[in-house]
């Protein structure tokens, strides 16, 4: 709780006490050295006496400057105004000011408002109050400096003594609204005050606040509360408080976050979330949080955010949880450890234009998600792959070099097989025309060749979960190096075709090879000596090259059909089609060599040295082919619906495309055709629906054993593979008609150009940290909604995707490998009402998906939040009822029940 508002009594203070110098200002101390004269002995018991033998004598003798009385130091450096609508009184008798109706006082950067001001320099005291009349009490007092404010019903100030007494205050500081009855100000240092509510409500009448009857404020320093209670409604609640201690600051301050609770059908009761928050400097943070369960399993985890402005920001996040199933000593007794790390870092543009630093991590056990028993990782139980990227780029100014070093990492969390490369280094050269003419001119195909040069550099790891950051994981590391050299041109050839001659050239270096031989000591499962092949790994520099020639024959062929009736105008047709040719020769056959493969001595294998390395080895075969690609378009022009309207005539989109490609290799002597590639998109319905499907045609047959044979089907092709996807997003809106055209639908928000989601927006967990008024950097206050009634235009959304893939690779019969429809969305019963939902039918498994449901409801001051997930091996809840405001965001309800994992 920020208690910062109390600051405002300090300033009260340091204005009446700028006031009382301001009265004195122009005085001048005078000390009267004339004695009168008077009996000797009573002289000499006058303290004048003590005077004239101290500071007097100094006088005399010319010492001024060591005088020890010294004098008053000014403190006015501004100028008191003061101003009122109806009248200002000055009584010379009482030496009183008054000011009357919208009365103002000023000093410096001090403001004081109110219906009525008092000065009394006879009693030393200020006096500000509201008016009151037939329309109520009004005009109430309001201080102001800076940008600290406070409301009052009156105030009365003894500038003298310093002290004050305030009624009917109100003070909002950092979201904390405070109404105190009666505040007195004793001293600098002290400040008591009386029948105190704490609240975040805006309203008049609050929807709830936490009421103390008595409170002690050390300014700038702390704050101790005696006996609260919280008042829901104007209603008494059994929530009591005995005391509170507040430490006051305007700076982050470290504390505990309180955890939220809950049960588990296997880990028993258990506390989650619960920790302490550190604000270690300005710059970044560091949270600790813990989860515990009674049958012993726990978790640990670490957030820290950091920031430096204009130069980069970025968090860090690790965890580990420690999981255990049923009681040792049972058969079904189990313990799963899992950890993940998250690191997000990203640099500001204006740091440095020619350089970047970035990273984005996301690595762990690949069950960390699908075990985890926290509220906080449920929202990515379905996440099938973990991915990093580490990343530097510079760019070296004045030549067309640029370099990037790189750390990545991919995770199949199904498989657990883990892909890294530490590290990769790639150097680029933008394309270069060193034939260019006089001033940069690219007129003739030999002034518009262009280079390029290109090198990477890896050191690649293939390892799983077990063997994750152990030695072993860097045993079988491999490392490349790979430069790449290309040059294009481009011809105008007969007026409207593009000729694209291009030659590439590959050099592969690498650190190590392989070398197989045949072992006959090798024996079989019954322990039999078979003999079978040995691969060893030969250390020592290795190299090959390769080459490749193409050209490319491309054009435009646009089809127009005019309609002289109806709105709808013309239909265009774009034909884009392409032939190429490309030869590349036979590298392999240089680098084959042969090896016995079994105890038949007639069975032999041929292989290279560089068939292990990461770049593969030398292409195989001779490349001497024909490629065929039509790429086509269809859109078409409407005219809008009023002919006398000044609109435009609208392009819409019949078909975004119609794509066919397939090849033909010269070289093969058989099966020279390779399938056909067919892909298709549209968008209907204004947009709203997206369809896609692809599709893979094979003009061969196959023989009784699936096996593709050199003969042609009768059919022309057959089908082998068939894939459709339909997005279609709907909502309210889309029925909603335009104000000003009846006849217009608002499409306003639709988001129909991209995908739905259709498994939906993640929850908001129950013991969300960034809604922790400790640590306020990511979080944005709700905002209350209007409410009115509905009736019947209830705004909703849905969104649905149904995808279906058909194989049919060796033509004995295909089969139905997905087909699934999904869908999400949301339903807002009222403006504080909104019921969310994400689930999706398995229409080949009949049975549904992975489902959520969230429930919420506004309620002004507080938010009200169910997340349920109702069935399957993910089946949990989470209920939250708490505080909107970061503020008082400890000030809450919440229980939870995670799914009941089963590791093995």
């Amino acid at each position: 709780m920020q208690t910062n508002s109390y600051y405002i009594l300090l300033l009260l203070s340091f204005f009446c006490i700028q006031f009382t110098n301001a009265q004195e200002f122009g005085k001048k101390e005078k000390i009267n050295l004339n004695v009168a004269k008077k009996d000797t002995n009573s002289i000499k018991k006058d303290s004048v006496i003590t005077v004239l033998k101290d500071s007097i004598i100094k006088v005399k003798n010319d010492t001024i400057k060591t005088d020890s009385i010294k004098k008053s130091k000014e403190v006015i450096d501004g100028i008191i105004t003061h101003d009122a609508e109806d009248y200002t009184i000055q009584n010379a008798k009482d030496k009183t000011v008054t000011l009357y109706n919208k009365a103002q006082v000023t000093y410096t950067d001090i403001d004081l408002k109110a219906g009525i001001i008092i000065l009394d320099y006879k009693n030393n005291t200020v006096y500000a109050k509201g008016i009151k009349d037939s329309l109520g009490y009004h005009q109430r007092p309001v201080f102001k400096q800076g940008g600290q404010e406070s409301e009052q019903d009156s105030i009365l100030f003894n500038f003298k003594t310093k002290k004050a007494l305030v009624y009917g205050v109100k003070t909002d500081q950092d979201g904390i609204i405070t109404y105190g009855e009666k505040t007195k100000r004793v001293n600098d240092s002290t400040i008591y005050m009386r029948k105190l509510r704490f609240t975040t409500s805006k309203k008049d009448n609050p929807d709830y606040y936490i009421a103390t009857n008595k409170a002690k404020l050390v300014p700038g320093k702390k704050i101790i509360v005696g006996g609260s209670n919280l008042v829901l409604a104007d209603v008494p609640t059994p929530v009591y408080l005995p005391f509170a201690y507040f430490p006051l600051t305007d700076k982050r301050t470290s504390g505990f976050i309180i955890p939220s609770w809950g049960d588990s059908n296997s880990q028993g009761f258990f506390l989650q979330n619960g920790g302490y928050y550190f604000a270690l400097s300005d710059y970044f943070d560091l949270t600790v949080l813990g989860d515990i369960y009674t049958n012993g399993s726990w978790g640990l985890r670490g957030d820290s955010n950091y920031r430096v402005r204009y130069k980069f920001s970025g968090n860090f996040s690790i965890r580990f949880e420690n999981i255990i199933q049923s009681i040792k000593g049972l058969s079904d007794f189990s313990r799963a450890t899992n950890f993940n790390i998250a690191w997000r870092h990203s640099q500001d543009s204006k740091a440095s234009p020619n350089s970047r630093f970035s990273a984005s991590v996301n690595l762990g056990s690949s069950r960390f998600f699908r075990e985890s028993l926290n509220e906080t990782n449920g929202s990515q139980f379905l996440t099938n792959t973990l991915s990093s990227s580490i990343s530097y780029y510079k760019n070296f100014v004045g030549t067309p070099f640029n370099m990037n070093v790189s750390a990545t990492h991919s995770q199949n969390t199904n498989t657990r097989v883990i892909n890294m490369t530490l590290p990769s280094l790639q150097l680029n050269m933008d394309r270069i025309y060193p034939f260019t003419g006089k001033n940069g001119v690219k007129k003739n195909p030999i002034q518009k060749i262009g280079v390029n040069y290109s090198m990477q550099a890896d050191n690649r790891i293939t390892t799983t979960d077990d063997e994750f950051f152990t030695s072993k994981m860097f045993k079988n590391a491999r490392v490349g190096f790979q430069h790449n050299v290309s040059a294009n041109t481009n011809i105008k050839a007969f007026k409207y075709f593009t000729l694209s001659p291009s030659i590439n050239y590959k050099d592969v270096w690498y650190l190590k090879s392989i070398s197989k031989r045949f072992d006959n000591t090798i024996k079989n499962n019954e322990g039999l000596e078979v003999g079978g092949t040995v691969t060893d790994t030969i250390s020592g520099f290795n190299r090959f090259n390769e080459y490749n020639l193409g050209v490319s024959l491309s054009t435009n062929i646009y089809g127009t059909f005019n309609f002289k009736k109806g709105r709808l105008k013309a239909i265009r047709h774009t034909i884009r089609p392409s032939i190429s040719y490309g030869y590349r020769p036979d590298f392999a056959q240089q680098h084959l060599r042969t090896v016995q493969s079994s105890s038949i001595p007639i069975a032999f294998e041929t292989y290279t040295p560089f068939d292990n390395g990461i770049y593969g080895g030398p292409s195989s075969g001779l490349s001497n082919s024909i490629g065929i690609s039509v790429n086509n378009v269809l859109e078409a022009k409407v005219a809008p619906k009023d002919p006398d309207s000044d609109e435009e005539d609208k392009k819409i989109t019949i078909l975004n495309n119609l794509n066919f490609s397939t090849s033909y290799n010269i070289a093969a002597d058989s099966l020279r055709w390779s399938p056909v590639s067919v892909s298709a998109g549209t968008r209907l319905f204004k947009d709203k629906l997206a369809l896609n499907a692809n599709a893979s045609l094979d003009p061969y047959q196959v023989n009784s054993e699936g096996q593709r044979i050199d003969k042609f089907n009768p059919g022309l092709f057959r089908l082998t593979n068939l894939g459709v996807t339909a997005n279609y997003s709907l909502s309210s809106k889309d029925f909603e008609k335009d104000k000003d055209d009846n006849k217009k639908q608002n499409q306003e928000g639709n988001g129909a150009q991209n995908t739905p989601d259709v498994f939906g927006n993640d929850f908001p967990t129950t013991n969300n940290f960034a809604g922790n008024p400790r640590n306020r950097q990511n979080n944005q206050e709700e905002t209350t909604k209007e409410t009115k009634l509905y009736r019947a235009n209830i705004p909703w959304t849905l969104n649905l995707v149904y995808a279906m893939n058909y194989s049919n690779p060796n033509g004995l019969g295909g089969s139905v490998t997905n087909n699934s429809l999904m869908f999400s969305g949301d339903v807002e019963l009222s403006p504080k009402w909104k019921v969310g939902f994400s689930s999706g039918y398995d229409i080949k498994e009949n049975a549904f998906t992975y489902t959520r449901l969230n429930f919420s409801r506004d309620l002004d001051s507080w938010r009200f939040n169910f997340s349920w997930t109702p069935f399957g091996t993910n089946s949990s809840y989470y209920f939250f009822i708490g505080v909107k405001s970061s503020v008082l965001s400890d000030l809450k309800w919440d229980k939870n029940k995670p799914p009941d994992r089963r590791l093995f």
